[in-house]
């Protein structure tokens, strides 16, 4: 009896086992991984958008310099836009003159311009007669009693060719050969000089472009860079804390990336904003310039496309930017 009773206060209970078993391992879901990793980017874009709005100076100062670093290349992008928008309506009213042979005679002169006419590189053809050059000529000459004392005519009959779009300086040269080999041609004028020297600006100013946009670039990664440095500085205990109790780098560096992040997006757009009014400053002294030419040339600001490039480049560059330094920092924060 007392061997048995002995044996029962030996015997661990159930509840004994369970008690000293001690830690049991067991498998996270990983759409429970997931969660927790979304809710975490969404606690840490939360709380980096928080301290911004806690330092409104000192976020708005780096703000203004990504944004000016932004404006800059986006507006000069506009500048150059509206320049190569303004050079297709004057290359569109680049006019080719086709002088005709003097044995040509009138009907087959208007029979050759209906042929060209037909060709949908030209916008307009029109045949001007000998007597037709002759009256032009005088009134624009103010030449009209030396002129009619002529025994003969000494204009020849032309045609003049306004192209439908516009033609660069190769097509441009390839269309007047073309027209130059035609039998009833004598002689066919286009002033290209103009027109390559037009192209050759076009295209050195959109490498200045590239060039300035890939330094602003530059520019951008090192504010956010420094900005990033400086927060890291002033949560380097925090940092150390974090390490010692097993947190990654990745969770370290995440909070900053968000940081930059903020930075890109809103420098972006407020970049959007400093253009737009720079443009809105200018609109109303370029429509006067135009009146004055006869033109409807309206200013042409940053379009969807455009407004995409810039801001998502922006924010791209924030992200990198943060994400260079805290490579760079995060490294020399060691636990001691």
């Amino acid at each position: 009896m007392r061997n048995s009773e002995t044996r029962q206060r030996q015997r661990p209970t159930a509840d004994t086992r369970r008690a000293t078993a001690g830690a049991v391992s067991h498998r996270v879901h990983w759409l429970d991984r997931l969660r927790a990793w979304g809710r975490h980017h969404r606690q840490e874009a939360g709380i980096s958008l928080g301290k911004l709005l806690r330092q409104p100076f000192a976020s708005m100062m780096t703000l203004l310099v990504i944004a000016i670093a932004l404006a800059l290349p986006a507006l000069l992008y506009v500048v150059l836009n509206n320049v190569s928008q303004l050079s297709g309506e004057v290359g569109q009213s680049t006019r080719i003159s086709v002088y005709l042979k003097d044995s040509v005679e009138e009907a087959e002169g208007e029979s050759l311009a209906f042929e060209l006419s037909r060709d949908a590189t030209w916008h307009d053809v029109r045949y001007i007669s000998k007597e037709q050059a002759l009256k032009e000529f005088q009134a624009l000459s103010g030449l009209k009693d030396v002129l009619a004392g002529l025994d003969e005519n000494p204009l020849p009959a032309a045609i003049v060719l306004e192209p439908s779009r516009q033609l660069g300086p190769l097509e441009a040269q390839q269309q007047l050969s073309k027209l130059q080999a035609l039998p009833e041609v004598e002689q066919a004028e286009l002033d290209l000089q103009w027109v390559q020297r037009l192209h050759a600006i076009l295209d050195i100013a959109k490498r200045v472009v590239v060039a300035l946009s890939g330094l602003f670039g530059v520019a951008v990664l090192l504010v956010v860079g420094n900005t990033i440095r400086l927060a890291i500085e002033s949560r380097r205990e925090e940092i150390v804390v974090i390490k010692l109790v097993g947190g990654t780098d990745a969770y370290v560096r995440r909070p900053f990336l968000y940081t930059g992040l903020w930075f890109g997006l809103y420098g972006g757009l407020l970049a959007w904003g400093l253009v737009s009014m720079a443009l809105f400053w200018l609109e109303q002294p370029v429509t006067a310039l135009g009146s004055l030419y006869q033109s409807s040339f309206v200013l042409a600001g940053l379009d969807a496309e455009a407004t995409l490039i810039l801001i998502s480049g922006a924010v791209l560059l924030g992200i990198l930017g943060a994400w260079l330094a805290v490579g760079r920092h995060l490294t020399a924060i060691q636990p001691t």
